[in-house]
């Protein structure tokens, strides 16, 4: 099999375990959530979930990657996947552990004190979810991943499933039975409480499923291994934290950073509803996030494998190339169909469509620099990743403070996109000097113009909401997909077959 199909393949597959999830995800909970609950409400979700994916990439702290790299060198792979798994066991503990003791002090300190269950039920999450991090790395490692995909489903419709049970199913039956059973296992004054805890039990059904993955394997644990695999690791921590500054610092910020207008009587509940208006309209933006995610998920491994290959760089310039190609055909379908997008979300949170295409563009620039990455994966240069991410870091908080006062929500999005180009062009100066990779850029920057051009044409050509509006616009999305045929069929025929 051509590696190109190969991964195209895998990427497929890994979409199983990270699209069809996430999808259902958000097209079940989002229109759910901003249905059932006040843009402030929707405002705290945001924000905690910023800290969760922060805090996932702090207790992993680059031991996904370090396990990719050593499970393709070590000859004995199972030491590694237990020295690993054994390193996270430990801190996921200690995390959790310190957590429960002070999880009063953590509420307060970010202005949720009536309420420090929250940091309970996020502690037990973010501990379990790293934990789970190697037994779901070692299967896409393994290339198990129908296995690897179905799990995450399962995890998803465990969570959706308890959300309706707990928000929906629960306060209707109760309304007309108060004194049945189930009385006993509903509190109404917990709220939004009853999505993290639905969260929470997806966890904890999922780490049981992995169970029979984790004893599978003769456990050692060895020092000089684990002291390689933190060495290797710890330059991606920090490429990780200052990646998750680049993504989430705008929600953790926001409230300190927001002006708030002095007709407002009730300043806590406008900055939230501010904050819950900004992340239901950037989670419209999730085609772009979930294909970058199945994307990495396979071409991580994929990278590492075809290393020592003779046309490896030549095979790295084709997946750039076509990788950019799906991401330009997402952006213009979300884009053009923005109208029928929207209904995803309440009607109340749609003040802020205008962020949307800045956010999608944002993410094609983060995937495009995670591809740029593998020059310095490969040559175990891992320092330079970290340097560029907090370059992006800085210029990601900067542009906050300045904007986000200013322009609100808009100005968030904005710095998202100034953080992601820099990173781009900082990664591409660095791989020309260490890895030079020949990408297609005639064709590339033909591809980023003809998307552009298409969109811009249907901003400037405006047309009811109806259907030869959807007509139109679903000729554009053809159009490119026509082009990008033509000048890719040569080269497609090549790669492919």
């Amino acid at each position: 099999m051509k590696p190109l199909k190969q991964l195209a393949g895998q990427t497929a597959v890994y979409g199983m375990g990270t699209i069809v999830p996430r999808l259902l995800n958000y097209l079940l909970l989002t229109p759910f959530y901003t249905r059932i609950f006040a843009e402030g409400q929707y405002g705290v979700v945001t924000e905690l979930y910023a800290y969760v994916a922060f805090l996932l990439v702090l207790l992993t702290y680059g031991m996904e990657t370090s396990f990719f790299r050593y499970a393709q060198s070590e000859k004995n792979k199972d030491s590694v996947f237990s020295t690993a798994i054994s390193s996270l066991l430990v801190t996921s503990s200690v995390f959790i552990f310190l957590a429960l003791i002070f999880s009063g002090e953590i509420a307060s300190l970010i202005r949720y004190p009536h309420h420090p269950e929250y940091i309970i039920y996020f502690a037990i999450i973010v501990g379990v979810d790293a934990f789970t991090s190697i037994p779901f790395a070692r299967l896409r490692q393994q290339n198990r991943a129908f296995r690897f995909a179905w799990i995450k489903i399962i995890n998803v419709f465990t969570n959706v499933f308890f959300n309706f049970f707990f928000l929906l199913f629960l306060p209707w039956f109760l309304k007309d039975n108060p004194d049945s059973i189930l009385s006993s296992i509903y509190n109404e004054n917990i709220g939004i409480g009853y999505a993290f805890i639905s969260n929470l039990i997806a966890s904890i059904v999922t780490l049981i499923l992995l169970i029979p993955d984790i004893f599978k394997v003769s456990f050692s644990f060895d020092h000089r291994l684990l002291k390689k695999m933190l060495s290797y690791g710890f330059p991606l921590l920090l490429v990780g934290l200052f990646g998750m500054i680049n993504e989430v610092s705008d929600k953790v910020l926001f409230k300190f950073l927001i002006s708030v207008p002095d007709n407002i009587p009730d300043r806590e509940n406008y900055i939230l509803s501010q904050l819950g208006v900004y992340g239901a309209n950037y989670r419209l933006a999730v085609l772009m996030t979930l294909f970058i995610q199945m994307f990495r998920y396979a071409a991580e491994p994929f990278f590492f494998s075809h290393a020592r290959e003779e046309n490896a760089k030549q095979l790295y310039a084709s997946v750039m190339k076509y990788f950019i190609i799906f991401c330009l055909l997402i952006f213009l379908t979300v884009t053009l169909f923005l109208d029928i997008f929207k209904y995803f979300i309440g009607p109340d949170f749609r003040a802020g469509l205008g962020i949307v295409p800045i956010i999608l563009l944002a993410n094609l620039l983060l995937g495009i620099f995670f591809n740029l990455s593998v020059w310095y994966k490969l040559t175990d240069m891992t320092k330079y990743g970290a340097v560029i991410a907090f370059v992006g870091a800085i210029i990601t908080v900067v542009l906050n403070v300045l904007l986000v006062p200013k322009y609100g929500y808009t100005g968030a999005a904005w710095a998202h996109l100034a953080c992601y180009f820099s990173m781009v062009v900082l990664s591409f100066i660095g791989g020309r000097r260490f890895y030079r990779i020949n990408y297609d850029f005639l064709n590339i920057f033909l591809y980023f113009f003809f998307a552009f051009g298409l969109y811009f044409l249907s901003e400037k050509i405006s047309f009811a909401e109806g259907t030869l509006k959807y007509i139109v616009h679903f000729s554009y999305i053809v159009l490119f997909i026509v082009i990008a045929f033509l000048l890719e069929r040569r080269k497609y025929h090549t790669e492919f077959h």
